[in-house]
């Protein structure tokens, strides 16, 4: 296992993190993934208000007695915004009865995703308040946040110069944030990336499409691999159900971190595929069609097409997709078929596309089953 600094707050963290919104089953089986982690030598631990019973889990864990000593373990807990400081000073009090613990290591404000969002965490008598308390008398050693907003609102939040550390999305297949980790590391900030595996593509149930062009290693593998040899990345978190899925994830954790020409030449692959696959339909992620009048993410839309048509990932672009008016902040945005074919989009468009034909043909392709509300 490889150990990185966690910008300012000097924490050196694994670079896998064990991610605990889905070892839920039981508590036997959280404490056992929680102790095969430790294993393999994670030593970050990243829980939240909002994953059900993940906190009171990992208390029951603690108190039952871990490999690690305390001092040697390295935990976060998430909670949401709130508009004022005595709702985040009870959260962090029920945090920390669950937790069983005097102090958590990391504190993430949780899905920092809209501007109403980000003028609580700026307000005198905000949450932030009741955080700076809990600072001040060590129940929390550093504070960051945790987002799953558009990139403006990201480097608007890590320029308040208020958090130590940012949780984003960022992956090979969805690289629009690499300003905001540029930002962060510039602003000496820790960068967690979120779910590599799920909301990086459903990587652990790849198609054969994209199996074949990524051989002979998995694409899980290549996307740890794209990510862990960017040095400005600390950690990446691992969302584990059971022990058992701790294993694969891992293989790579004490590789160099510099890519292989092997490696270099498969990603080479990859996007030369897709640009012949998809030709001039192809959405390169510009963002210029925005702001939509009737609120369609059409990038976000385009990307998922341009995934599911060329490399065949229709079942992580239905997974994606159905989060559109499922999801609320979580995943903002209006499903491709409410396109009005005003042509707003078409002359800002710098490759011509014809975006409302795209967008219908996103919506034949990705209709699926309705998504559950996101809280990773």
């Amino acid at each position: 296992m490889q150990y990185r600094r966690f910008g300012k707050t000097n924490l050196y963290l694994s670079v896998f993190s064990l991610g605990t919104m889905r070892y839920l089953a039981d508590a036997e089986n959280a404490q056992k993934t929680i102790a095969q982690a430790l294993a393999l030598g994670i030593n970050h631990i990243e829980t939240a208000r909002g994953y059900g019973k993940s906190e009171e889990y990992l208390g029951q864990a603690i108190q039952n007695g871990l490999s690690l000593p305390r001092s040697q373990l390295y935990i976060t807990t998430k909670i949401p915004p709130t508009a004022d400081a005595d709702s985040m000073r009870r959260y962090i009090d029920e945090s920390l009865a669950r937790l069983h613990l005097d102090y958590v290591d990391c504190l993430g404000i949780h899905g920092l995703n809209t501007w109403e969002h980000l003028q609580w965490v700026q307000a005198k008598s905000g949450c932030m308040q009741a955080v700076q308390e809990a600072i001040a008398d060590g129940r929390v050693r550093h504070v960051g946040f945790s987002t799953h907003a558009a990139l403006e609102l990201i480097q608007a939040a890590i320029n308040t110069d208020l958090f130590e550390f940012v949780n984003l999305h960022y992956y090979y297949f969805f690289q629009r944030h690499a300003p905001a980790i540029e930002l962060a590391v510039k602003k000496d900030m820790g960068v967690f990336i979120i779910s590599p595996a799920d909301k990086g593509g459903k990587l652990y149930t790849p198609p054969q499409t994209l199996k074949d062009l990524c051989q002979p290693y998995s694409p899980l593998e290549l996307n740890y691999r794209f990510l862990l040899s960017d040095s400005r990345i600390t950690t990446l978190s691992v969302g584990a159900a059971k022990p058992e899925e701790l294993i694969a994830p891992l293989q790579v954790a004490d590789r160099n971190n510099e890519l292989t020409s092997a490696e270099t030449s498969i990603f080479q692959r990859l996007e030369n595929h897709q640009n012949n696959i998809l030709g001039t339909d192809k959405c390169s992620q510009c963002y210029a069609c925005l702001p939509c009048p009737e609120n369609i993410n059409i990038p976000e839309v385009l990307r998922l097409r341009n995934l599911a048509v060329a490399y065949n990932m229709t079942d992580y672009g239905q997974y994606r997709y159905g989060m559109f008016e499922n999801a609320g902040h979580w995943f903002p945005g209006i499903k491709a078929n409410r396109c009005t074919e005003c042509g707003d989009c078409l002359p800002r468009c710098p490759e011509n596309l014809d975006i409302p034909a795209l967008l219908n043909d996103a919506h034949e392709k990705l209709q699926g089953k309705t998504g559950r509300r996101l809280w990773g």
